[in-house]
């Protein structure tokens, strides 16, 4: 069972380093912080690709009560040095913070969160990550201020 902390003072710093074109492709979200916009979904994606402008398309898709439901949304780096921190928008010009929190060396999986405390994901480019490295990764964000208890775990099956 996760531990709960205190969430008051979380650590968000993010990765210093991104290679975009590795990013983009299909996640699957293996964790997530509940919230409205995806409150019951399972077999959720996020899918980044590069627009011609140079902006990311990102789209986000899922099941709710067995029917397919998807949201496409763009995705743009504010400042070039610091590669972590991405700005993304569903909804006209309303951008929300996209703080890569955590990347594999190898882009196998990601935690992102935001300015804020209450949103946190985990993802992976499979389906399913091993229990150890679930485990590992809960501790790391235990001890960045996050309440691991919050988070939902997503089937993907």
């Amino acid at each position: 069972m996760p531990m709960k902390t205190n969430n008051q003072n979380i650590d968000n710093h993010t990765v210093t380093q991104v290679d975009l074109a590795r990013y983009m492709g299909t996640w699957y979200e293996i964790a997530r912080y509940d919230h409205y916009f995806e409150r019951g979904m399972t077999l959720v994606t996020a899918t980044y690709a590069f627009k011609p402008n140079g902006k990311i398309m990102v789209l986000n898709e899922g099941y709710k009560n067995g029917k397919h439901k998807q949201v496409i949304g763009k995705a743009y780096l504010p400042q070039a040095n610091d590669p972590g921190k991405l700005k993304v928008s569903f909804f006209l010009w309303f951008y929300s913070d996209y703080y890569i929190l955590e990347l594999d060396p190898d882009y196998r999986y990601a935690v992102i969160g935001s300015s804020s405390e209450k949103y946190l994901w985990i993802l992976s480019r499979t389906k399913t990550l091993p229990d150890s490295l679930n485990a590992e990764i809960l501790q790391r964000l235990e001890k960045r201020g996050y309440d691991t208890g919050k988070l939902i775990f997503v089937k993907q099956e």
